[in-house]
């Protein structure tokens, strides 16, 4: 989609300035256009944005929730802030629905789901042609990856080769949420493991710049990784679950491993907040309350906030 209002400049214009900035741009850019495509329909002889034409979009619609009315009028406001800040126009940025608390438990993965899931990506059936060779290579990897690191699925699959230091085990995430970037190290089973498998790429794709490419080189996209976890998964369990959980999984994992363990939680609790990329430790602090470990050793989430992290 292009825009074809009065604002396709200026749409253009803050597309660059989110790409200098280093921000993902996608879905940022489709709700403006389709913002702009409404300008168009509804007031074709326009010229100039005003206020009815920002207010009337922005509106709550009777089929959506606060949630999604945000996610939807967010990136017009963001775009309306932009031009305010340039002297490009007067409209002042509407009111926003307040967001509804999610409660949302992720799968708490068990020791034989979890076994079961890696051999189904081990078992892959093979199949003629250079996708399916990927796919053998890439699955296994990418999904070790994950559970080993507590990566985002995006930043998994945004990965350049350059940013995997492969002799330190040292990976830079440079396509982090937001401004985030952070980095990870890997563990020594896991540097093995990717070493193996960057040999055998290269080998397969010389040159490549993805770590988990297309067969043209260029990252995959959410959705796949999506799909092909559901496929795999189904092979070992008949429970939801999302390739995102094996993130959440990490998180759990590591906060019950301190249980009796060496220096300060709270040491332990900024560690792990900034290896998962966390731009404010209350972030890792909600995984406080699916660790039972913790819990019965430490008390509530109010407690412990108070008695390990001071005036937060």
């Amino acid at each position: 989609m292009k825009p074809t209002s009065f604002l396709a400049d200026i749409i253009h214009a803050y597309e660059k300035y989110r790409s200098c900035s280093g921000r993902k741009s996608g879905s940022y850019i489709k709700n403006i256009i389709l913002f702009d495509h409404y300008c168009t329909m509804r007031y074709p002889n326009a010229t100039v944005l005003s206020q009815d034409m920002v207010d009337s979009w922005c509106a709550q619609r009777p089929t959506e929730t606060s949630n999604s009315c945000i996610s939807r009028i967010y990136p017009v406001i963001s775009l309306l802030r932009y031009m305010r800040d340039r002297h490009l126009t007067d409209v002042a940025p509407p009111p926003v629905p307040r967001a509804t608390r999610r409660v949302y438990i992720p799968h708490a993965f068990s020791v034989d789901e979890l076994k079961g899931f890696f051999h189904a990506c081990d078992t892959i059936k093979p199949r003629k042609g250079i996708l399916s060779k990927l796919q053998r290579l890439e699955l296994p990897v990418l999904f070790r990856l994950l559970y080993s690191t507590g990566m985002r699925t995006t930043e998994a699959i945004a990965l350049g080769c350059k940013d995997v230091d492969m002799s330190s085990g040292v990976i830079s995430i440079k396509a982090g949420k937001g401004y985030g970037e952070h980095y990870i190290v890997m563990h020594d089973t896991m540097l093995g493991l990717m070493r193996m498998y960057d040999a055998r790429m290269e080998e397969l794709m010389p040159g490549r710049d993805y770590m988990f490419p297309t067969c043209d080189d260029k990252p995959h996209s959410p959705v796949w990784i999506t799909y092909h976890f559901k496929v795999l998964w189904k092979r070992c369990s008949d429970t939801n679950a999302t390739p995102y959980e094996l993130r959440h999984n990490y998180a759990v994992e590591n906060i019950n491993s301190w249980h009796n363990a060496g220096f300060g939680l709270h040491d332990k609790l900024l560690a792990l907040s900034r290896s998962m990329g966390h731009k404010d430790i209350r972030s890792t602090m909600g995984y406080y309350s699916l660790t039972p470990t913790i819990t019965e050793s430490m008390g509530t989430t109010e407690t412990m906030d108070e008695s390990i992290i001071p005036n937060l």
